[in-house]
């Protein structure tokens, strides 16, 4: 999958710079993938394991999935989307014909290959996650013009997601979010082909939930890849929040929704996400990339390594990088530059308008732009941040400019614009901060666009040492007035101010973004039950040898799941697995021989009629049973393992095996523990 945003990265980065080694690196990849499909002689090109029996399979209508393998295949049609996709990006931003050949012979197999599958059985495999192949195959009719392509796109528009979004319904709790994002951004591309309404609401309607009721203050999405339930994510902090490669789809999804209807709200969310996360994900002194962006306190960035970890957003972070120049202009139907982002930057319209963009944004509020060329009719329309309550200041060749916009919205250029023409632009900045939508003690700080975090060492940290505030002092004081912003404040627990500084500007330390809050007299009344959530937290957290979050891809995925007649699927904000009929499924955990360990399992307490063992390498642990026992509360069950069952162990395999004609599960999670003699079932 990485090779088709490596050659996205290429192309775009040789658009972008000018510099032929880009160009040379893409045109000769796309050379290689031709003597691919030279020798295959079926258009077919790619590299998954099987894929020729895959394939066939599927294609015979014999169709197994359970949502990221495609028979034993991992996601062969996210892999495929993200190789197609890079040879259009390869033929539109760098003119190479023969990638166009190839992409049309590509295409031309799948229409050939899976001509004669039914749309229930197309529609039953596109339960597996499969990228943007609605997306790709849009991009093609829209080159080659020939309409067998967009209906291709329109056979890969998966109807159980996009149907209920058309129809206003959020659907997205519990879903896998990236799974979703590029079937989205297909459906915007789509729409501007053809002018279908259906899939507009469907683009509009997603872009909205998501951004207003399923995103962070960073602009990022998601915990543990995971939608949950809409407006509330304070208990939804960890170190797998904000998966990289969603934002870098949303950031898509965005640019075709301002091409639509060129709103302000939809670059205030592209400059937050694009600084916050974006920029935020990248080691400067390395270059590489995060997976996730975490989001707890207390937590750090991890970056991949050149040779150590290839995840899914190392690929989409090989894109991230080059395109900061994407959406800093925009050119209207009238003829109007919309200057959407404060980047240093040099616009050139041929025969037309250029001009250059000097600015410290986002660490100093001043622009200045200067007129290199004029012509044309050419009015300028410069967006007035929402988050700048405090006004503006404009000057056209010195001369104050009376701004009539407001915040959120475009300020109007028309009059006529000459060379040597200068436009200075100040967006007076102020710290302001930010809640969550389902706690209003948590909250974030953030400066003008960027959010602030706080620099929190490279040791260590218990949970109930992490910095809270109290009234007043919540308001970080700025101590820098130069290039580099930085602040500090005063917490309620500790001695030494917290100091802030950009999210972006954090690497290699701890930090928190968002930060407990409380007035003074609820920091008396509640300062020791506060303390005790946080200790018990991290006291299990301190027993636990190895964790299962099941339901979700990734863990599975790493701790091998295996099953039949089993499962997955969310409630109250939660992933679960089950195996019915008879059915079961197992995965494997790291234990410790050395001591007495706990298996703790999750369940909900309002399951009933459900009977089933559990067991460790084939050894039946406990038999468990559901019966209702405790009524709309997740609680702990918690078996002790016999030291027979691991002795001289690293590594078990832990089994849900369902009686006959019963249900296993549904299990909400699972973690292995050192055991605590005070440890019992509870309610949590």
């Amino acid at each position: 999958h990485s090779l088709g945003h490596y050659l996205s990265a290429c192309a775009i980065m040789y658009a972008a710079s000018g510099d032929k080694r880009f160009l040379e690196r893409s045109n000769y990849i796309i050379s290689q993938l031709a003597e691919c499909q030279r020798a295959r002689k079926t258009g077919y090109v790619g590299g998954i394991p099987d894929e020729d029996k895959i394939f066939s399979e599927v294609a015979s209508g014999d169709v197994r999935s359970k949502g990221f393998d495609l028979n034993g295949g991992w996601v062969p049609w996210y892999t495929l989307h993200k190789v197609l996709a890079g040879i259009i990006d390869a033929y539109q931003y760098t003119g190479n014909a023969q990638a166009k050949t190839v992409a049309v012979l590509f295409s031309n197999w799948i229409d050939v290959k899976f001509a004669n599958l039914s749309d229930d059985k197309f529609q039953q495999m596109l339960d597996c996650e499969h990228g943007g192949m609605n997306e790709s195959l849009a991009n093609l009719y829209g080159i080659t013009g020939d309409k067998k392509y967009l209906r291709l796109s329109y056979r890969f528009n998966h109807k159980k997601i996009l149907d209920p979004l058309a129809n206003g319904e959020d659907i997205l709790p519990g879903k896998h979010a990236n799974t979703q994002i590029p079937k989205i951004i297909g459906a915007a591309r789509q729409y501007e082909l053809t002018g279908e309404a259906h899939e507009k609401k469907i683009a509009e309607y997603f872009w909205k939930e998501v951004t207003g009721h399923h995103s962070y203050v960073t602009g990022g999405n998601s915990d543990h890849e995971h939608f949950g339930e809409p407006d509330k994510l304070a208990e939804r902090l960890s170190t797998n929040t904000t998966e990289t490669c969603n934002s870098y789809n949303m950031l898509k999804l965005t640019n075709h929704l301002f091409a639509l209807d060129p709103s302000a709200a939809y670059m205030d969310y592209y400059e937050k996400t694009l600084y916050n996360h974006i920029l935020a994900s990248q080691d400067p002194s390395t270059g590489m990339t995060c997976y996730y962006v975490p989001l707890v306190s207390g937590a750090e960035k991890t970056y991949g390594t050149p040779t150590e970890s290839f995840w899914c957003c190392t690929g989409s972070g090989m894109e991230n990088h080059v395109k900061y120049g994407e959406s800093i202009y925009f050119k209207g139907q009238d003829g109007s530059v919309y200057i959407n982002l404060f980047i240093p930057s040099v616009l050139n319209v041929p025969g037309s308008l250029s001009l250059r963009m000097e600015t410290k944004y986002p660490e100093q509020d001043n622009i200045r732009i200067t007129v290199l060329r004029a012509g044309g009719n050419n009015p300028l329309r410069l967006r007035y941040p929402g988050w700048a309550k405090a006004g503006m200041a404009l000057t056209v060749n010195g001369k104050n400019v009376k701004v009539k916009a407001t915040p959120g919205s475009y300020i109007i250029l028309d009059q006529k614009i000459k060379k040597a023409d200068v436009i200075e632009v100040r967006f007076p900045m102020s710290v302001y901060s930010v809640s969550m939508p389902d706690n209003h003690s948590k909250l974030a700080f953030l400066y003008g666009p960027l959010v602030l975090a706080g620099k929190l060492g490279k040791a260590s940290l218990s949970t109930a040492d992490l910095p809270v505030f109290v009234g007043n002092r919540a308001k970080p004081v700025k101590q820098r007035a130069d290039d580099q912003v930085m602040f500090t404040a005063q917490a309620a627990n500790t001695l030494t101010p917290v100091q802030l500084i950009p999210f972006y500007r954090l690497h290699h330390e701890r930090y928190a973004v968002y930060w407990d809050s409380f007035t003074p007299d609820q920091w008396k009344e509640k300062k020791a039950a506060f303390e005790k959530e946080l200790k018990a937290t991290e006291e299990l957290q301190s027993r636990t040898i190895s964790e299962m979050r099941i339901g979700e891809m990734q863990p599975e995925r790493d701790h091998h799941l295996l099953g039949e007649n089993t499962s997955a699927g969310e409630a109250l904000g939660r992933r679960w697995r089950h195996a019915v009929n008879g059915g079961w499924f197992s995965f494997e955990m790291e234990v410790n021989n050395l001591q007495p360990l706990q298996l703790v399992c999750t369940y909900w307490g309002s399951d009933s009629a459900r009977a089933f063992d559990i067991l460790i390498d084939g050894q039946k642990l406990a038999t468990e049973k559901l019966v209702a026992a405790k009524p709309n509360v997740f609680f702990d069950a918690v078996y002790t393992i016999p030291p027979i069952m691991l002795k001289g162990k690293k590594m078990v395999t832990v089994k849900f095996q369902a009686h006959p004609q019963n249900t296993a599960g549904g299990l909400f999670g699972a973690r292995i523990v050192r055991v605590n003699a005070d440890l019992n079932k509870v309610g949590r």
